[in-house]
């Protein structure tokens, strides 16, 4: 039963470790914005029946 224990408490460390990197992430790294421009082919724009 002990390493059942150390197994869940490791669990948790990893958890709480990738928890923290993902808090530390949202709070400082700000996005950037920028245009995002997608091509589309003419094909498909002016398709006719």
């Amino acid at each position: 039963m002990p390493t059942l224990f150390r197994f869940l408490f490791f669990c948790a460390v990893i958890a709480g470790i990738v928890y923290g990197i993902m808090v530390a992430l949202v709070t400082f790294v700000e996005p950037r914005p920028r245009d995002v421009t997608i091509r589309i082919p003419s094909e498909r724009v002016n398709t006719q029946p």
